[in-house]
C-alpha cells in the first residue's frame, strides 16, 4: 500500500519543510500540558462539588488514562484528517505550509466548540445497551480502552504510509468490533452486539459521502470552467508565487469552511466516548445534568404523565392488569432494546418505567439534589426509556398513534435534556486536542491529497471546488447528526476535478485509498474485539 512518487515536480512543490520555530515548539508544549492540567482540575473540581470523595484511587487512575487515550484519539484525529483541509491552500501557494496548519488548526478548534453534540450520541447508541449501562464497571474499562487503542493505531498505521483513511469509520469499526466480542463472550450471536439500524444508517453516510465529493467536485468544477472564465483560475500555480488576491481569498475561505465543519463533526466523537467515560467512573458529577433550568422539572413531570397516558391507551390492557413491577419492566423494556422486537408487553413495560422515573426524579425536587446512591439508577432508566421511545419511532407500531408518537417524541426530548449533555471543559479539551493535532504529522496526507491523486498539480479551481463540495457535504452532516469522513469526501473531491479536467489519475493511489477504504471497518472490527476480549480478562 505504499503511495507512488510524487507527481509534482520539485521546482514546483511548495516548501513542507519550514516548522513552527523555537517558540512555536514551546507553545505547543507548553499548551498540552496545560490541555492535560486543566482536564484533571475539571475533573476534581466536579466531582468536589457534588461531594465525591473517592475510597480508592485505582479508578480515578484508570479515568484519566482513559481520558488521555480518548484525547490522544482526538489529537491523531487531528493530523490524520485536517491535513486534507490544507493541502489545497498549501499546494496552491494560498499560504505557507506552517501558517495553514495553524489557521486550520485554530478553525477546528472554534468548530469543535460551537458543535451541537448530536454527532457524540449518535456514535455511542452505536454500542450495545448493556455495556452502556454498566459503563463504571470492569467491561465498561475494557470497552474504551480496546475501542480507542484499535481506533488509534489503526490511525496511525495509514498516516504512517501517507493514506488518507476515515478516522470515523476506524472509529465505528472499533465500536462494532467491541459489540460483537461482548455478545459473543456471553454466549449471544456476534449480530445481537450491535445496533446495527443506526450502524446502517451511519454506512451509508459514510459510503455516499465520498461519492457525493466526487460527483458534486466534478459538476462544479466544470460549471466553473462555463461560468468563470478566468483562464488563471485553471493553471498550475507558478513556482512559489500567491494566486491571484480573489482566487487566494476564495481558496482561504474554503480551508477555513472545511477546518471548521471538521472540528464540529468529527470532535463530537471523541466527546461521546469521554461522556462515557465520566458517566461510568464519576456518575454523581455526570450521569444527570445538574444544570438544567427551573422549569425543567414542572416539563419533565407534565410530560412524563402525557407519555404514561399514551402508552396505557396504546396498550391492549391497564398497566395494573398486566401486573408489572419496575424490575420486571426494566427488563423488558432493555430486552426490547436490545432484541428490536415489539410484543404486547412492550407498552406496559415503558409506560412502568416511566411512571417509575417520574417518581424517582420528583422526589428530590431537582436533578441537582439527587443523592450519589440513585444517580446511576435514575440515569439508566432514563436512557433505557429514551432508547426505547426511539426505538417505537422507528418501528412505529400500529397501535402507537400519531398524536401518541408525537408526545413520546416530546417526552424523549426531555429526557435527552436530563442526561445528553457536555461539559463546556469536554468541548474545550477535545478542541485543543483536536486543533493541536492540526499542527503535527500533516505532511505525509499533504503530500498523498496534493500530489498523488492526480497527474498533474492541483489548480486553483480544483481546490477549491473540492473544498467547497467537502465543506457542505461535512457541514450538512452535522446537522443531520451524522458522521462522515472529512478525508474520503476531500480526496474523492480532489480526484472528481481531476477526472473532470481529463488531468488523469495515478491509479496507484487511488488502489490503496480503495484498499484503505475497504479494510478500514473489517481491521479495526477485529483489532478492537480481540483487544476487548484481553481487557476484559485484565479488568
Amino acid at each position: 500500500m505504499n503511495a507512488t512518487l510524487a507527481a509534482t515536480p520539485a521546482s514546483t512543490r511548495p516548501d513542507l519543510e519550514k516548522g513552527l520555530g523555537a517558540a512555536g515548539k514551546i507553545g505547543f508544549g507548553a499548551a498540552i500540558v496545560a490541555a492535560i492540567g486543566y482536564v484533571a482540575y475539571s475533573v476534581y473540581t466536579d466531582a468536589a462539588a457534588v461531594g465525591v470523595e473517592p475510597t480508592t484511587y485505582l479508578p480515578f487512575v484508570l479515568l484519566f488514562i482513559a481520558l488521555l487515550i480518548a484525547l490522544g484519539f482526538e489529537f491523531v484525529n487531528g493530523f490524520h484528517d485536517t491535513a486534507n483541509a490544507v493541502a489545497t491552500v498549501i499546494y496552491t501557494n494560498a499560504m505557507p505550509a506552517n501558517v495553514a496548519v495553524v489557521w486550520s488548526g485554530f478553525f477546528n478548534f472554534l468548530g469543535v466548540l460551537v458543535s451541537t453534540g448530536a454527532v457524540a450520541f449518535g456514535i455511542v447508541s452505536l454500542l450495545p445497551v448493556e455495556l452502556i449501562l454498566q459503563v463504571g464497571s470492569s467491561a465498561g474499562f475494557a470497552m474504551v480502552f480496546a475501542l480507542l487503542l484499535a481506533a488509534i493505531l489503526w490511525n496511525l498505521a495509514t498516516w504512517w504510509l501517507g493514506i488518507p483513511s476515515s478516522s470515523s469509520h476506524t472509529l465505528i469499526g472499533s465500536i462494532i468490533g467491541v459489540g460483537v466480542a461482548n455478545a459473543m463472550m456471553h454466549g449471544k450471536s456476534g449480530t445481537a452486539g450491535v445496533d446495527w439500524s443506526k450502524a446502517a444508517e451511519i454506512g451509508q453516510a459514510l459510503l455516499f459521502s465520498p461519492l457525493i465529493g466526487f460527483g458534486v467536485a466534478a459538476l462544479l468544477f466544470l460549471a466553473m470552467r462555463v461560468l468563470i472564465r478566468k483562464r488563471e483560475l485553471y493553471e498550475e500555480p507558478k513556482d512559489g508565487l500567491p494566486p491571484p488576491l480573489w482566487i487566494r481569498a476564495l481558496l482561504i475561505f474554503t480551508c477555513t469552511g472545511v477546518s471548521f465543519a471538521h472540528g464540529s463533526n468529527d470532535g463530537q466523537k471523541g466527546m461521546g466516548l469521554i461522556m462515557l467515560i465520566l458517566i461510568g467512573t464519576v456518575p454523581t458529577a455526570y450521569a444527570l445534568n445538574r444544570a438544567v433550568p427551573e422549569r425543567y422539572m414542572a416539563e419533565f413531570h407534565s410530560q412524563s404523565i402525557a407519555a404514561e397516558t399514551a402508552l396505557v391507551g396504546s396498550s391492549t390492557g391497564s398497566v395494573e392488569a398486566q401486573g408489572v413491577n419496575p424490575a420486571e419492566a426494566r427488563r423488558q423494556v432493555t430486552t426490547y432494546i436490545a432484541e428490536k422486537t415489539f410484543t404486547p408487553a412492550t407498552f406496559p413495560a415503558l409506560s412502568v418505567l416511566v411512571h417509575d422515573v417520574d417518581a424517582q426524579v420528583g422526589q428530590y425536587g431537582s436533578l441537582a439534589k439527587v443523592p450519589a446512591a440513585a444517580v446511576s439508577n435514575i440515569r439508566n432508566d432514563m436512557y433505557l426509556a429514551s432508547e426505547a421511545i426511539k426505538g417505537l419511532g422507528k418501528q412505529k407500531p400500529e397501535a402507537l398513534s400519531e398524536g401518541a408518537q408525537k408526545t413520546l417524541a416530546t417526552y424523549k426530548t426531555s429526557l435527552d435534556a436530563g442526561t445528553r449533555f457536555i461539559p463546556t471543559w469536554v468541548k474545550i479539551a477535545v478542541a485543543f486536542a483536536l486543533g493541536l493535532g492540526t499542527m503535527v504529522g500533516w505532511r505525509r496526507i499533504v503530500v498523498t491529497v496534493g500530489e498523488k491523486i492526480g497527474k498533474t498539480h492541483l489548480t486553483y479551481a480544483q481546490g477549491a471546488a473540492a473544498e467547497l463540495v467537502a465543506m457542505g457535504t461535512i457541514l450538512g452532516a452535522d446537522h443531520l447528526g451524522l458522521p462522515v469522513s472529512t478525508t474520503h469526501v476531500l480526496s474523492s473531491g480532489v480526484a472528481g476535478t481531476m477526472a473532470a479536467n481529463r488531468s488523469g489519475l495515478q491509479m496507484s493511489t487511488i488502489r490503496n485509498l480503495l484498499m484503505a477504504w475497504v479494510l478500514t471497518l473489517p481491521v479495526s472490527i477485529v483489532m478492537a474485539g480481540v483487544l476487548y476480549m484481553i481487557f476484559a480478562q485484565i479488568f
